[in-house]
């Protein structure tokens, strides 16, 4: 781009781990999550204009380029919070580059409203911090926090906003298999009290915000092993699209280490250990599913979360 613009990948990320806990009075539920960053990225193009207009594109995909797309959400919540620090001026065209799929548990909307608070701060230089960044990006969903900072990994209670840190996947290939169609995340929130119940686990509500505080953090000093996947949401999802439970039986059957639903769907994901065995695995599942990626997870970082919101 020209010295006006900057370009910023923006990663997706999987769910090794998701337990619901309960629900606070204002519907949204409580959450206990192991968030892992992979190297599969959209990219977002950002470049100063004459004038005062916040102009998007998304040439790659069919999202809309109005206020519904929370990239753009992004930027007029950053001109609003951050008037004092901006030119008169402030316009910009903005390119979304997708190749995560949407609706696809995967967190290319938050990760890329992420992306987009931290390239204005960059571009416009307006000095905001990490924290100053997560928390305008709590506005726009629980999610985006997590991509403002650089750390890989993290463990998120709450509605999915308070970070802790954690270990990941210490090493290995991650296969995604996207089966091809959208999934809603209200939807499968909708849907879990009811599955929850058939399934004999109690889904309680919460009068206290600070009640996932007492779940304790499991992968503070231990990496995350095959045996600990989990996935309270794929009850709701699989019992709609079976597709899900054959991508897992495939996955397993080609060397898989573990084999999960991530987020609220409908992507699966498989760890496996040896390489050889990814690549044979992503080539088969490739004739049926275009959207299937060959990944590794980001490497651990150093940065500490603040969890200050």
């Amino acid at each position: 781009m020209s010295t006006k613009g900057i370009y910023i990948e923006a990663p997706a990320k999987i769910n090794l781990y998701l337990r619901v806990i309960g629900r606070r009075p204002d519907g949204y539920h409580l959450l206990a999550t192991l968030m892992q960053k992979l190297s599969l990225y959209d990219r977002l193009e950002i470049e100063k204009t004459a004038g005062c207009e916040v102009n998007l594109e998304c040439p790659d995909s069919d999202l809309p380029v109005n206020d519904e797309n929370i990239v753009l959400r992004a930027a007029l919540l950053f001109h609003s919070s951050l008037q004092d620090r901006l030119p008169d001026n402030f316009g910009v065209r903005i390119i979304l580059r997708k190749k995560i799929p949407v609706a696809a548990g995967l967190g290319g909307g938050s990760s890329d409203a992420a992306a987009m608070l931290i390239g204005l701060d960059r571009l416009f230089r307006t000095g905001c911090s990490k924290q100053e960044l997560a928390r305008l990006g709590l506005q726009l969903g629980a999610d985006v926090p997590f991509f403002i900072y650089d750390r890989p990994v993290a463990w998120a209670t709450g509605i999915g906003e308070e970070l802790t840190e954690a270990q990941g996947l210490e090493d290995g290939s991650v296969l995604l298999v996207n089966p091809g169609f959208p999934v809603s995340t209200k939807w499968v929130y909708e849907n879990l009290p009811l599955t929850l119940k058939q399934k004999d686990f109690n889904l309680t509500d919460s009068h206290s915000q600070r009640d996932d505080c007492r779940v304790k953090n499991p992968f503070r000093r231990s990496f995350f092993g095959n045996r600990d996947v989990l996935n309270d949401l794929e009850l709701v999802t699989e019992g709609s699209f079976k597709e899900i439970s054959l991508i897992k039986e495939q996955l397993l059957a080609a060397g898989a280490g573990s084999a999960l639903m991530s987020g609220s769907g409908p992507t699966v994901f498989g760890i496996f250990s040896k390489i050889e065995r990814a690549q044979a695995c992503y080539l088969e599942m490739l004739k049926r599913y275009s959207q299937t990626f060959l990944v590794s997870p980001l490497p651990n970082g150093s940065e500490v979360f603040d969890g200050k919101m």
